[in-house]
């Protein structure tokens, strides 16, 4: 039998005898199945083990499948986990209701084992399938944008914009926070404008020495200082007919940025040592995460340049902003980490999806992206848990070695002893980049131990 990678399978039956029949056959099938005798252990297993199946029967002692299967649904990654409903032969209108509100098949009762066997491989498949289709879609589907992703209100408008001013050959200005993907704004709007097929020439301007940051702007002729023993084309000569991105704009001393205001106003250069001037034909965008306004008011950066570049401005939503994106997101880096590896793409468990998406991603996209290609390294099982992602993130926005939000609740401010517990544990997995088989070697306790305390406190 074919399984999907995370093939757990949760079987949710108050019948003790078939849910033992179930277990049984279904292990001797090859999977591993977490047994449940109501809807609020099911609840349990299914957020702890993040199966790719879930069997329940329709009536449970607690509540019903139906509501089981709505749970599913809408807990984040739950469209990607199968789900077969147990009904009796008088509730066959019931099993169809199932099937409109998304399972992915029915069995009637008494259960033939042959046929559980050929449902079960079957909706595997199937979300074999449909992992696939997700993780493809996450990296190239429709809510991809010359390289970025998204599809919240925030990102939608920024496509937009970027549409209506690459149609433009006047300066435009990004904004925003380090880590935001400026860059690949800046691509977009080259990309989609009338200079797509000519040069896009990239340079950080903090990232090149003062003292050579003009002649790697203008070019320099021979013997224009020692060490120039040939002639030299300049980046904004490079850039001709094409377009100058230059990033961290702010950056940029006074000297030049005087210089820079001379190419944007008639596409006069002068080279380092020449005596005549050169013309060239360039769009400038600029990108800063600072305050130019701030810095004009401060005398370090030009006004008259910040006019200038300031035709167009575009503000970049930082991640925090953009909601249902962060998860997206998140497979999508955490499915490219695989493809590098050469090996499938574990899902994420509920507890680890709360984690990422309450964090406020301070570091943005580029963060995000970091944090899942460590978690994919250092997971080492067919799931990414909470305790897989930094520490900063899997414990929250709360700042290192501050005290338990719970600590004060005690008397006289004392922890309990879950606490103190709880904060040895997380600083051991810190110590050891939440590698857990070495932690819980460290702590003298099983792997099995350690996950159910983990499992508790999340």
């Amino acid at each position: 039998m074919t399984e999907v990678h995370g093939g757990t399978i949760v079987i949710v039956e108050d019948d003790k005898g078939l849910r033992q029949l179930l277990q049984e056959e279904l292990e001797r099938l090859g999977h591993q199945v977490i047994p449940a005798a109501g809807e609020m252990e099911g609840r349990a297993a299914i957020a702890s083990a993040t199966p790719a199946l879930v069997v329940s029967d329709l009536r449970l002692p607690d509540g019903d499948g139906i509501q089981l299967l709505e749970h599913v649904r809408n807990t984040p990654g739950g469209r990607e986990i199968g789900f077969i409903v147990i009904t009796g032969f008088g509730s066959i209108e019931q099993a169809v209701d199932a099937l409109k509100k998304d399972a992915d098949d029915f069995l009637t009762k008494p259960l033939d084992l042959e046929h559980l066997a050929l449902s079960v491989h079957r909706v595997l498949d199937h979300i074999r399938l449909r992992r696939r289709l997700s993780r493809y879609e996450a990296l190239h589907g429709r809510d991809s944008f010359h390289g970025m992703m998204g599809r919240s209100a925030a990102m939608q408008t920024l496509y937009r914009t970027i549409k209506r001013v690459a149609v433009t050959d006047s300066p435009v200005l990004i904004h925003g926070e380090s880590g935001t993907g400026k860059e690949l704004v800046a691509a977009a709007i080259h990309a989609e404008g009338a200079r797509s097929s000519r040069p896009l020439i990239a340079v950080n301007c903090a990232g090149v020495p003062a003292e050579l940051l003009e002649s790697e702007f203008f070019g320099h002729v021979r013997g224009a200082f020692t060490g120039a023993d040939a002639a030299r084309r300049g980046l904004i000569q490079a850039a001709d007919t094409g377009t100058l991105f230059l990033d961290e704009i702010g950056e940029m001393p006074l000297a030049l940025q005087a210089k820079l205001l001379r190419v944007l106003e008639d596409g006069s250069l002068r080279p380092v040592g020449a005596d005549t001037e050169s013309h060239v034909d360039v769009r400038i965008i600029a990108a800063t995460n600072r305050d130019l306004e701030q810095l004009v008011a401060e005398g370090r950066f030009r006004a008259d340049l910040f006019y200038r570049i300031d035709t167009f401005t575009l503000t970049i939503p930082p991640l925090r902003e953009r909601g249902e994106d962060i998860e997206r997101l998140a497979i999508a880096f955490l499915t490219a980490a695989a493809q590098r590896q050469n090996q499938e793409t574990p899902s994420i468990t509920p507890a680890a999806l709360d984690r990422i998406t309450a964090y406020d991603w301070p570091g943005n996209v580029r963060e995000l992206a970091n944090a899942m290609e460590r978690a994919f390294t250092f997971a080492g099982e067919e799931r990414i848990e909470a305790a897989d992602l930094p520490a900063r993130i899997s414990r929250g926005t709360a700042t290192p070695g501050a005290p338990s939000p719970h600590a004060d609740d005690s008397p006289a401010g004392f922890a309990s002893l879950g606490e103190v517990e709880a904060a040895h544990i997380r600083r051991v997995l810190d110590a050891v980049n939440g590698n857990r088989s070495q932690a819980a070697e460290i702590l003298g306790i099983g792997r099995r131990t350690l996950y159910r305390k983990l499992a508790e406190w999340e």
